[in-house]
């Protein structure tokens, strides 16, 4: 019966403009949160009469979706582990609870923003109890090739903030000039000491000392012979030799004062070769106590590294890699999700990779409380990615995402739907009033 469907769709009316009224309410009370998705409802009609004759009224269901892939402005803040994700792409966390149970194997759930902060163990932890996740780096700050299609190579991000780190001297190089006079016959032909500091492989301050001598010429008006002498010894090995050299350098117009030839010679104490010269890279390759390290004379005719000028002795740059033992005094996650720890010797350290997620379908993803995601049938599967890279975007510190909500539009939203529900009981009222009239109907 017509009247009877009519009842029936006012119904479904009241129903679904009570679940869209659901929506609007959950989007306003959200409309603070970080992070947070709104939800859009929309209405279908259906259809219970195609064909011709008498008509029947369908009603209407409604529909609810969370729109995931929408992104909020980004706000700026102070601490340093406030991240959000600038563009697509989202942040792999883990609840607290599991970590605690689970440890590395705590499932990875997804986000786009958080606060996070170390707790009481260490791990970055955000006030909702999302744990940040990300690949440990190697030794060397490196980081390993894991698995892109599985999150079995993320861990909770620990930091340990009393963690004390050292870095050993690996590579120096060397900006000296030599003074040009000292090659003349009947000059002072003084020998030119440098002593350029290093770290060993427990922070422990050594030195390398090199020592230039002037060859002088023989007989008085020969010219000037451009060459020196050059020793270098270790402090670790007790004042040993760790390469003896000749240097020769060019007075031509063209060039003048660079390297001309490097040529290795026998070490005195203890007797033995010294280490050759690379002329490709500029190069020597010593061995001091702690082991190798590479030494940039600069390559010949380069006029960056030894030269050879009518000038004083003058060390112009001398630089080296490594550093003492220092305290851990911050952490900063950078765009390409890198997590730094940051050391009072001025040291900086990869302990982290912080992948961003990428799914084909956001809006599909299941969601869960606190702005957290998993991967569903309807998402379809997912990519770890380093951020910047393929579709994803990038990772902004001292930033949080805020709620896609839009006040101003959801308060129209409810006024359309109290209408809409005032307008669905009017229909129940008066399909009520039309059977009470039938029922009236005397025999």
């Amino acid at each position: 019966m017509s009247i009877s469907s009519s009842l029936n769709a006012g119904v479904a009316g009241l129903q679904t403009n009570a679940q869209r009224l659901a929506s609007i309410s959950d989007n306003i009370a959200n409309s603070s949160t970080y992070g947070y998705k709104r939800v859009e409802t929309d209405f279908e009609s259906m259809v219970l009469s195609p064909g011709g004759g008498s008509y029947v009224a369908g009603g209407v269901r409604a529909s609810t979706q969370r729109l995931i892939d929408q992104r909020g402005t980004l706000i700026s803040t102070s601490n340093s582990t406030d991240l959000a994700v600038r563009g697509a792409g989202m942040l792999p966390v883990a609840q607290s609870a599991q970590v605690q149970t689970a440890g590395a194997d705590a499932p990875m759930f997804l986000t786009t923003t958080g606060s996070f902060r170390t707790d009481a163990e260490g791990y970055l932890t955000s006030q909702s109890g999302l744990v940040l996740m990300g690949w440990p780096a190697a030794a060397d700050g490196s980081i390993p090739n894991y698995p892109r299609d599985t999150a079995d190579g993320l861990e909770p991000v620990r930091i340990n903030t009393s963690q004390l780190a050292g870095n050993p001297t690996l590579s120096m190089s060397l900006g000296v000039n030599l003074p040009a006079t000292e090659t003349e016959f009947g000059a002072a032909a003084l020998t030119e000491q440098l002593s350029v500091e290093y770290f060993d492989n427990l922070g422990t301050s050594q030195s390398i000392n090199i020592s230039f001598e002037p060859t002088a010429p023989a007989l008085a008006g020969d010219p000037a012979t451009n060459e020196w002498t050059m020793t270098m010894t270790d402090s670790a090995q007790g004042g040993d030799q760790i390469g003896r050299y000749t240097l020769t350098f060019t007075d031509a117009r063209t060039g003048g004062g660079t390297l001309a030839t490097v040529t290795p010679i026998a070490m005195t104490a203890p007797v033995g070769p010294s280490p050759a010269y690379d002329a490709a890279t500029g190069q020597i390759s010593v061995t001091v106590a702690a082991g190798p390290i590479d030494i940039d004379i600069g390559t010949i005719g380069d006029t960056e590294g030894l030269s050879q000028l009518s000038y004083n002795f003058a060390p112009v740059s001398v630089t080296k890699d490594g550093s003492a033992i220092g305290n851990f005094v911050g952490l900063d996650v950078d765009a390409n999700g890198f997590v730094r720890a940051s050391f009072d010797t001025g040291e900086i350290r990869t302990i982290y990779q912080v992948p961003l997620i990428n799914v084909a379908n956001p809006n599909g993803l299941q969601a869960f409380d606190s702005q957290t995601y998993l991967p569903s049938r309807q998402s379809g599967s997912f990519f770890l990615w380093d951020a910047g890279d393929g579709p994803t975007g990038d990772i902004v510190s001292f930033a949080r995402e805020e709620s896609t909500t839009d006040v101003a539009g959801e308060l129209t939203d409810m006024i359309k739907t109290q209408r809409a529900y005032s307008s669905n009981a009017k229909v129940i009222q008066t399909v009520d009033e039309m059977l009470q009239e039938t029922t009236n109907i005397k025999r």
